[in-house]
């Protein structure tokens, strides 16, 4: 025994606890050490019952007893300082629980299910219950668990060390529901305080921020057809609107709380399958310390947020969307993490997860940090934490929030803020080969879907990884999305000299497999809402969103909708209210609320919208050129050629009567949707009959139809009989 060792693990500054505490061979005989700063005097109970009493060899706590044999499973009997006894297991006398395989797989960084050995796992151990606690602080001088059950005293259970700075120890007795936190400290790098478990499967409630104890597989799923189905569909081809939802702003209670995930399973399911939507996409349900970050700032990667239930609670939520045939994607957020002190942020008193240097790990304009994706342990965390929701929770796809921010090391940096690569080069190398190796993983558990929120034109992003790309299944199409909104915003007599807005996303559709997205970041912070950004009177507002509305589910690519504006509301986004419920008593409102109902239906019932979404041979142009009208028709094909759709749109509030449009064969062609309908708030300007096809060259196509254009309206054609 070296001198001070007793003084450090009292101290809570021993590097190997277990080296002390616990039984140890002591010549011939035994010694049992066991720290228990609550005892005013302790025994050691031996298997056959026997005590035998333990000196107090140190003033802060720690007994000893020697004993001729082997102690095997004793306990310890512990009369308490406030009066009574306690009969306790001893944590010490358990072996390493980690094997060196998964230990070896954590510092290769290829232990893609690491949730499985590391955090905190209600076991079994030599017959007695409790749970298996795993951190990796590769710079700690000492970890320790710190909970209710031993009042916080950050002294009492220091961890084991293992190879590549894991912590580990298994505390008999702790039950589900355990709060508790890690206490790092290290001299060296001047830490010393608690943090969350990176690991953690749930936490407190909000502004609380203690992991919680939790038992993953007590939730029986009963979803098995709809993953049977997944794994058979191939999402390109098939019809993807998705519902863009912030949980804790969708509807609110009568008293103005937020709906638990039990709740929100008996009203949101039933809108969003009545709507049409095939898609729930939610803002990161992860936990979240600031809900104002909307959950884009996570600490518990883990763990559902408890502000509206348990994690069972999730996954009953996610198992009725799937038994209503609702899939359910969630935003996923690798490119940053907040500073909060009791989170990731320098999590062993070093920059462990983060990059040391700023101009690295990160984020001036946003406040938060950098993952370093060079390291292996933090992409063993990242990518596990991936998989994690794809298998534990059956979720269908995450959608990667702020790609671009990771493929750029110069993202929102100026030229001497930031660090080229190895080739002198602005690309993040490391994080594009993380993405790749991200999405070669996502994509093996079947069924599952990656998109990713991109706004720059790097090349690739939804091509497959043998074939040189990022490996993403889709990517939303931002450029898209901000010509259309530069174009819908002006004037209709102005329409005509920003014509190319409306075309310009054609040059482009088929070099990704895109999805059109109206997003939460565009009805928000000074952006107004969907409604609010159209010109005119009401009633032009409501038919420019209809024409909006109808272009997007017509034009190729899935679909994407932010909660609310399927109703019209006038007002921005409030993360601190509700959609507007009460505007369905409007008709305006509630009209444009069918009409999104009968574009999802419609888009649904028509494979020529969505079956050859990311092809030349789903599309073809009828007429782009009549830029004084601002009008343009288009086809859209199904993967069977003679299936098809001919749309028309008009961007201008006049009535165009008689107006020639050409299509691609003979025949009788019936209105399937008129965006115009009164039924939908429209002025009723219908082509009520079918329309024969004429002989005439119209548009270099042999046949044409002459119809009634509505204002601002848009209108889809086809063929029958």
């Amino acid at each position: 025994m070296k001198p001070g060792e007793f003084d450090a693990i009292v101290g809570g500054y021993h590097g190997d606890p277990f080296a002390i505490l616990g039984p140890h061979q002591n010549g011939e005989g035994w010694v049992v050490r066991a720290l228990l700063p609550q005892a005013a005097a302790a025994s050691l109970r031996l298997p056959d019952d026997a005590l035998i009493e333990m000196e107090k060899v140190h003033p802060g706590g720690l007994f000893a007893a020697t004993v001729d044999e082997d102690p095997g499973k004793y306990r310890i009997q512990v009369d308490l300082q406030r009066g009574g006894t306690q009969i306790i297991e001893d944590p010490y006398r358990f072996p390493p629980l980690l094997s060196d395989h998964d230990i070896y797989l954590h510092a290769e960084g290829t232990n893609y299910e690491a949730w499985r050995s590391m955090g905190a796992h209600l076991t079994e151990l030599d017959g007695v219950p409790g749970c298996r606690f795993a951190v990796w602080a590769p710079n700690a001088e000492m970890v320790s668990v710190a909970a209710n059950f031993n009042q916080w005293d950050p002294h009492r259970h220091p961890m084991r060390r293992r190879n590549g700075g894991i912590w580990e120890i298994f505390i008999p007795g702790i039950k589900k529901g355990e709060i508790y936190k890690y206490f790092v400290r290290s001299h060296i790098f001047g830490v010393s305080e608690l943090k969350c478990d990176p690991y953690g499967f749930a936490s407190e409630v909000p502004p609380k921020q203690a992991s919680m104890v939790w038992e993953l597989g007590q939730h029986t799923w009963k979803d098995g057809w709809w993953m049977e189905h997944r794994e058979r569909t191939n999402w390109l081809e098939r019809p993807v609107s998705f519902y863009e939802v912030h949980l804790e702003s969708w509807m609110k209670t009568p008293e103005g709380e937020p709906l638990s995930y039990r709740e929100l399973a008996s009203h949101l399911i039933p809108y969003v399958k009545r709507m049409g939507f095939t898609h729930l996409e939610l803002m990161p349900p992860m936990e979240h310390p600031y809900a104002g970050s909307w959950g884009y700032q996570v600490v518990g990667y883990f763990a559902p947020t408890a502000r509206f239930g348990t994690p069972d609670d999730f996954k009953y939520f996610v198992d009725q969307c799937h038994q209503h045939g609702i899939g359910v994607i969630v935003d996923w957020v690798p490119a940053h993490f907040p500073k909060d002190a009791h989170g990731l942020a320098r999590f062993d008193g070093t920059a462990c997860y983060e990059h040391e240097d700023p101009r690295m790990g990160e984020h001036k304009d946003w406040g938060t940090l950098i993952f370093n994706f060079g390291r292996n342990e933090v992409k063993n965390f990242l990518i596990s934490n991936a998989l994690f929701w794809l298998k534990e929770y059956h979720i269908d796809g995450l959608r990667v929030d702020a790609v671009a921010s990771l493929l750029y090391l110069d993202y929102s940096r100026n030229a001497e803020d930031f660090v080229p690569n190895k080739y002198g080069g602005n690309e993040n190398l490391e994080a594009i080969e993380f993405l790749r190796r991200f999405n070669e993983e996502a994509h093996k558990v079947p069924g599952a879907i990656t998109i990713a929120e991109e706004s720059t034109s790097f090349s690739g992003v939804s091509h497959p990884v043998y074939a040189g790309g990022l490996g993403f299944t889709m990517k939303w199409n931002m450029g898209w999305m901000h010509d259309m909104f530069a174009y819908f915003k002006s004037d209709p007599i102005y329409r005509k000299f920003n014509h190319h807005q409306i075309t310009f996303s054609m040059l482009y559709a088929f070099t990704e497999n895109f999805v059109l997205p109206v997003s939460h970041d565009e009805v928000v912070h000074g952006k107004s809402s969907l409604i609010g950004k159209m010109p005119g009177d009401e009633w032009q507002r409501f038919a420019n969103v209809r024409a909006f509305l109808a272009y997007m589910y017509t034009h190729p690519g899935k679909k994407l909708l932010f909660m609310g504006s399927e109703l019209g509301q006038y007002e921005e986004w409030n993360w601190q209210g509700q959609i507007r419920w009460d505007l369905q008593q409007y008709h305006f409102h509630q009209t444009l609320q069918e009409f999104v109902r009968e574009l999802n239906f419609l888009y649904a019932a028509q494979p020529s919208l969505y079956e050859v979404d990311a092809h030349w041979k789903g599309f073809e142009w009828i007429d782009f050129h009549d830029l004084d009208a601002s009008v343009i028709s288009f086809v859209r094909r199904a993967k069977r050629f003679d299936d098809f759709l001919v749309v028309v749109c008009n961007f201008t509030p006049i009535v165009r009567r008689n107006y020639s449009v050409g299509v691609p064969s003979e025949g009788v062609y019936r209105e399937i949707l008129n965006s115009d309908m009164e039924r939908f708030g429209g002025s009723g300007v219908e082509n009520s009959e079918p329309l024969q096809a004429r002989q005439g060259e119209v548009q270099a196509r042999h046949h044409f139809i002459s119809l009634t254009l509505p204002p601002l309206g848009v209108c889809v054609f086809r063929r029958v009989g």
